[in-house]
């Protein structure tokens, strides 16, 4: 069964396939996607998510890059929650 992350705090020059790069170190990555600004869909929102094939790789890569510093900033890794 699939795991989909929420990931905080992007540096705003990152995009999915810097995503699914940092991420695919842990484990196969089934999808990444940065979210982007829809009224400017160059800019990063700065946020994004990454659904990894197996939940034990994507808990691997909860535990190590949880406030880990890529690009000059801690990023937020956790369990994606359900839209509400």
């Amino acid at each position: 069964m699939s795991k989909k992350l929420f990931v905080g705090n992007l540096a705003f020059k990152l995009r999915g396939k810097d995503l699914r790069d940092i991420f695919s170190k842990y484990g196969e990555v089934e999808d990444a996607t940065v979210i982007l600004d829809r009224f400017d869909n160059r800019k990063s929102k700065g946020f994004g998510f990454v659904t990894f094939v197996n939940d034990a790789d994507a808990d691997k890569a909860i535990a190590e890059l949880n406030e880990k510093e890529i690009e000059g900033r801690p990023l937020t890794v956790n369990v994606a929650k359900p839209r509400e």
